[in-house]
């Protein structure tokens, strides 16, 4: 038998959030690589194309959160909601791919430094902090619940770093007239969001290889279901991230009373998600441990 209760399907709707965010900053990519390109500025040549590799990553966080949220099926009986964890590998991926590319470019201007026109890059820039940071404001209130949305998150919060970086090397070329700032600027941007992205990088593989989320203490879990009256004994443990917001748990229940009812479970279910945020839990009861399941029983460590 098992319970299976508290489904919570889908994350809010940022549909507009995305539209917007898409909107803004294909005009900006259209602005800065023009003006980058007429004043031969490496630093708004390589924010403009930060920002083209973001609408890509928006437009996939787009489309994976409209993915998640469609209904299950009898071909995809969970829906599709892990390609909000797909989204977010692939957006720290391109974000590291963008930062590499940026960083060799900037290593072979900073050999031939050449002049650039600092008030054309303030100015433009300056519109890329407002853009970038306008469109990171959007999606800052689930950016720490939801993975894919962090992700989008953290590309525009670059973007807004990186155009804030080029506005200060643009003041400090108009006073000192060192035309090296531009590709060491770039250099250091690229650094700060390559060590940014890392966690996002290795949080989303982890989640695509079924690792527990990092919100959830095996340990912990293990021993809530180990305490509960009449269970002497749990096995075929396994929880896993099935989206960015939505965690399962499946687990063997050795209860020799015999089985404790509906009560118990939809007890089990309460616990699991207010604890652990676990809102997929699936129980089976048995009377004796059978000896069976997992190959390779789990070695958890105590709480």
């Amino acid at each position: 038998m098992s319970g299976h209760t508290h489904h919570h399907h889908g994350p809010a709707s940022f549909s507009r959030a995305f539209a917007i965010g898409i909107a803004l900053n294909v005009a900006f990519v259209a602005i800065e690589a023009f003006y980058g390109w007429r004043v031969g500025s490496l630093a708004l040549l390589a924010d403009a194309g930060h920002n083209l590799s973001d609408v890509a990553g928006l437009v996939l966080a787009w489309g994976a959160a409209l993915a998640a949220g469609r209904l299950p099926d009898h071909r995809h009986t969970y829906g599709w909601q892990r390609a909000s964890i797909l989204a977010a590998f692939a957006n720290a991926v391109l974000l590291l791919l963008a930062m590499g590319s940026l960083l060799w470019e900037a290593g072979h201007r900073l050999q031939a430094p050449h002049p650039t026109d600092g008030i054309t890059i303030m100015v433009v820039a300056a519109v890329g902090v407002l853009i970038n940071g306008t469109t990171a404001a959007l999606f800052m209130t689930a950016s720490q619940s939801d993975m894919n949305i962090r992700g989008a998150f953290l590309h525009m919060a670059a973007d807004a770093l990186v155009s804030l970086g080029v506005v200060a090397a643009g003041a400090l070329y108009l006073w000192t007239g060192w035309a090296w700032l531009d590709p060491v600027t770039s250099m250091v941007i690229a650094l700060v969001i390559v060590a940014g992205t890392w966690g996002l990088f290795r949080g989303s593989l982890h989640l695509l290889f079924d690792g527990v989320p990092e919100s959830v203490a095996l340990a912990e879990v293990d021993a809530l279901l180990r305490a509960l009256p009449g269970v002497k004994g749990v096995h075929d443990l396994h929880v896993w991230a099935m989206s960015t917001t939505q965690i399962a748990l499946t687990a063997h229940l050795v209860v020799p009373g015999g089985h404790p009812g509906d009560a118990f479970l939809e007890r089990i279910a309460h616990d699991l998600h207010h604890h652990f945020h676990i809102t997929h839990p699936t129980i089976q009861i048995e009377l004796d441990d059978p000896n069976h399941g997992c190959a390779q029983p789990l070695n958890i460590p105590s709480p």
